[in-house]
């Protein structure tokens, strides 16, 4: 397949064979996560495969990702993390504030994702399927916990990679009519806004596994009703980031 088509065929894989990765081609994933772009060089991130059964089992149960944890090549927990830059700080006898604040938090957020989108892509390449994990933010003092993270860290998101046992469907995404405009932010429109209802409709009505009456507004709106994960700001608090945060 060429580079374009991996790209726009991209889905998300749930469902893996079991087959362990070999410790050459995990080394690769964790190369070129490590070639991405990173601001002022601040590499600030680390990633953490989970071996271990019991918390690879404990990391599944707070994500609610039943199988796709506990049965796959790898799991990878990304996890920003400026604690580094503090030990370079202490070692130079300076104070670690700066690294408390706003900005420093969102360039290492930038840095870890763009190191697991770099992985992402390398493995789909390699034949790989891939899946986000999100859901380890249910609880984050737990996987802090589990793993033993320092302050001035923060789990983003853990990374299951594996062999597709099976693939789901390619979602339709927006037009891009929706995401680009040129010189000025461009709102949507209702007309898109319906049109793009009635495209996710029909492929959640057709699509090969868990069919649903439903569309891409009705699921927003629904996902966006209610705050989520209230406690993140809390943990963020105890992990060290005060600067400037209490806006």
């Amino acid at each position: 397949m060429d580079v374009f088509n991996q790209f726009i065929n991209h889905t998300s894989v749930r469902n893996f064979t079991g087959e362990p990765l070999s410790d050459n081609l995990k080394a690769q994933l964790i190369q070129v996560a490590q070639s991405g772009a990173s601001s002022n060089f601040v590499q600030a991130y680390s990633i953490i495969e989970i071996k271990d059964p019991q918390k690879l089992a404990t990391i599944e149960e707070i994500a609610g990702a039943p199988n796709y944890i506990t049965k796959t090549g790898v799991f990878y927990l990304f996890v920003a993390d400026l604690y580094k830059h503090q030990q370079l700080l202490e070692q130079a006898e300076l104070s670690n504030h700066a690294l408390t604040t706003m900005e420093p938090f969102i360039v290492s957020v930038v840095d870890t994702t763009i190191a697991a989108q770099n992985m992402v892509a390398y493995a789909e390449s390699q034949g790989l399927g891939i899946c986000y994990i999100g859901g380890i933010r249910n609880d984050l003092s737990a996987i802090a916990k589990l793993v033993s993270l320092p302050k001035l860290t923060f789990p983003l998101f853990g990374l299951t990679i594996g062999y597709p046992e099976s693939r789901n469907d390619v979602k339709v995404r927006l037009p891009q009519s929706a995401i680009l405009s040129t010189d000025h932010y461009q709102p949507l429109t209702k007309q898109l806004v319906d049109q793009y209802n009635q495209t996710t409709a029909a492929y959640y009505a057709q699509r090969g596994s868990n069919q649903q009456e439903t569309n891409w507004q009705t699921k927003m709106t629904a996902f966006f009703r209610e705050p989520r994960r209230p406690d993140v700001a809390d943990f963020m608090k105890r992990q060290g980031f005060t600067g400037d945060f209490n806006l």
